[in-house]
């Protein structure tokens, strides 16, 4: 190798020689080529190269057979190596300084490597095998380029594919944190772990990983942007599904186990058996209510717990607690009894009732209509909340079943008993507005005895769509009992009767063709509502809307009103406006007919006498007298055909 290395620095020396010299006999001879021979020229030059020798191929120094030049281009070809750029081979190093590595790889040329692609392997020395990356073959300056960081990241790669397709484990060096979760080199290649495959349970600080070296599985590969996704987090949970599938082919229903809880949610507790979790449900840690696990358990509290039931598939295995201690009911004192007075706690409010803790464990139903005599009561809310300590009657019981049914009212008397006396049909009551709907009005009258208002027992005079618009709830009312009914506990109570009948008055007032008058308060498409003295109310119909002019009375218009239906038991008053001129003029229309007919009947008389008087009178005279009853016939005539026409018109008008 030191031959070698001499020989190429006299090669360089020679060449660096003929750069300088032979350029300057060029030109000499290029300048002289036209005065001089050829023999000349050579004989100049040969100066200068005395060791030349230019009969050489005329001595067939350089010719060889076909079979040596064969023989010598196969010991040519073992000499060298054929490379391909992006190749990966192997190199033997050969020297090794302060910036370079330089490493012999079979070919007609030694590669050189940058020393700092080896800061891994601190312990490199010459005759050390190590694979590179061929870059190029020659660069600029005819040398060889090699890259081992290339290498590297070349194998790496092809092993990171290779993990990935056979799903196999790799090892990586944590390097540091990044947003969501760590950077991992593996094998000189960056992949990225998120936080949440770092490990099963959820992690609050990455930093405690940096500068670890872990285990993990390519979960994903982004070949156009050469991003690797790893996790550690599957091997774990590889782990552990070994685990559970041993510890559930062992697991038998009733089983008692230790384990440490892990999770608490609302709807239960995870207990870690060991390597498998097991759900502690809520309703199966203690026999009493509870609102939250917490009540009773905390994280990494270790307690023991029996096995309920598990699948053998879906490794999911139910647990209990409650079930280690005897049922409460098995120690309820034998002495409550149906009708025994219990004291406890109302663990539950529902709508239908609530629920009273005697012991723990042990609860009686209070439903709402067992809660109060009253009738009102529709939302157990409003008489008990949770947390309140109260007192209740067994009403029944039944062990075997571990059910029990409780009351409140039992224990004060009931109102309906003494309620055909204290009530009595007429007598007089103040009542408290507790409810209304469409058709009357349900008031109290003393706590469990209710009764209802018809909404046409509410008012004598005025008209009400809904009891809202006369009382409102809570308001007191004064009422008169109209009925009871005590075995059915119906009331039915009157608010108007507390007064006279006005109507009776009202008949004698309103009555028929009087004339009123009034403020239309409303119209509608049927009709107005009028408002009338003594605060009564009319209907008129649109047709009796009509004024004189020809429009409509309007809203808040006042004007006279006749009556022209009163009806007392339905309390309907029926009245129209355009009646009082239409009779006006009708009546006016008589009065001038009856004057034109006193007219005729005069004009008549007189055509009588004259007639008398003509059979008394002269020849002459009569002369005089035809053509003067001629006259008076025809303008009786004349009035007779003016009264007809005047007439017809008149009722066709009307019409």
């Amino acid at each position: 190798m030191a031959k070698k290395q001499e020989a190429e620095k006299e090669l360089k020396a020679k060449e660096a020689e003929l750069d300088v010299k032979v350029p300057q006999e060029k030109e000499t001879i290029e300048s002289e080529a036209d005065s001089i021979s050829i023999e000349e020229i050579k004989s100049k030059i040969t100066a200068n190269t005395a060791d030349f020798d230019w009969d050489a191929d005329d001595k067939k120094f350089g010719n060889y057979s076909d079979s040596d030049r064969e023989k010598l281009e196969k010991m040519y070809d073992g000499t060298f190596s054929s490379i391909t750029k992006g190749e990966i081979i192997t190199g033997t190093v050969v020297s090794i300084n302060n910036k370079d590595v330089v490493l012999n790889i079979g070919f007609k040329s030694d590669g050189l490597v940058s020393v700092s692609e080896f800061r891994d392997t601190p312990e490199l020395k010459v005759g050390d095998t190590v694979e590179v990356f061929v870059e190029s073959q020659e660069d600029a300056n005819g040398q060889l380029v090699l890259s081992r960081k290339r290498a590297k990241t070349q194998k790496s790669w092809e092993r990171i594919n290779s993990a990935l397709d056979n799903d196999e484990i790799i090892t990586g060096f944590v390097k540091s944190r990044t947003k969501g979760g760590l950077i991992v080199d593996i094998m000189g290649v960056e992949a990225f772990l998120p936080g949440s495959q770092i490990d099963i349970k959820p992690i609050r600080d990455y930093d405690v990983y940096v500068g670890k070296t872990m285990e993990f599985k390519v979960v994903k590969i982004n070949h156009e942007f050469k991003n690797v996704v790893v996790s550690h987090k599957v091997l774990i949970e590889d782990d552990l599904e070994n685990q559970k599938t041993e510890i559930v082919a062992r697991l038998e229903k009733g089983q008692v186990l230790e384990g440490t809880v892990k999770n608490i949610t609302d709807f239960g507790v995870f207990i870690d058996l060991g390597g498998v979790d097991g759900l502690l449900h809520i309703t199966d840690i203690s026999w009493g209510r509870i609102e939250h696990p917490r009540e009773v358990l905390s994280l990494d509290q270790k307690i023991n717990v029996v096995v309920l039931d598990f699948d053998d598939e879906k490794k999911r295995i139910a647990l209990g607690l409650k079930q280690l201690t005897p049922h409460p009911w098995q120690s309820l004192d034998e002495n409550i009894q149906v009708g025994s007075k219990v004291k406890g706690r109302i663990v539950t409010v529902a709508d239908y009732g609530a629920f009273l803790e005697i012991i723990p464990g042990v609860e009686g139903l209070i439903h709402v209509s067992e809660m109060s005599w009253s009738q009102n009561l529709r939302n157990p809310q409003e008489f008990l909340k949770v947390g309140d300590e109260v007192e209740a009657q067994v009403l029944t019981l039944d062990r075997d079943e571990r059910k029990m049914s409780l009351g409140i009212k039992q224990l004060t008397p009931d109102p309906w008993q003494q309620a055909a006396e204290k009530y009595a049909i007429g007598t007089q009551h103040v009542a408290t507005v507790k409810n209304m709907t469409n058709f009357g009005v349900f008031v109290e009258l003393e706590d469990g005895i209710d009764g209802l208002i018809h909404i046409s027992d509410l008012s004598w005079s005025k008209k009400i769509n809904h009891p809202n618009e006369f009382t409102k709830v809570g308001e007191k009312l004064d009422v008169v009992v109209l009925e009871l009914d005590v075995e059915n506990r119906k009331l039915s109570l009157g608010h108007k009767q507390l007064e006279e009948n006005p109507w009776d008055t009202f008949e004698t007032v309103f009555t028929i063709d009087s004339i009123h008058e009034g403020t239309v308060l409303k119209v509608t498409d049927k009709g107005a509502i009028v408002a009338l003295p003594y605060g009564v109310e009319g209907f008129c119909p649109t047709k009796h809307l009509v004024k004189e002019d020809g429009k409509s009375l309007k809203a808040d218009e006042v004007a006279e009103f006749k009556i022209i239906e009163f009806n007392k038991e339905n309390k309907r008053i029926v009245i129209s406006h355009s009646r009082i001129w239409e009779e006006a003029r009708a009546e006016q229309r008589v009065q001038e007919f009856e004057s034109r007919k006193k007219e005729a009947k005069a004009a008549t008389n007189a055509v009588k006498k004259v007639k008398d008087s003509v059979e008394k009178s002269t020849l002459g005279d009569l002369s005089v007298l035809a053509q003067l009853k001629e006259q008076m016939e025809g303008a009786e005539n004349k009035a007779r055909k003016a009264t007809t026409a005047k007439k017809a018109s008149e009722e066709e008008a009307a019409e």
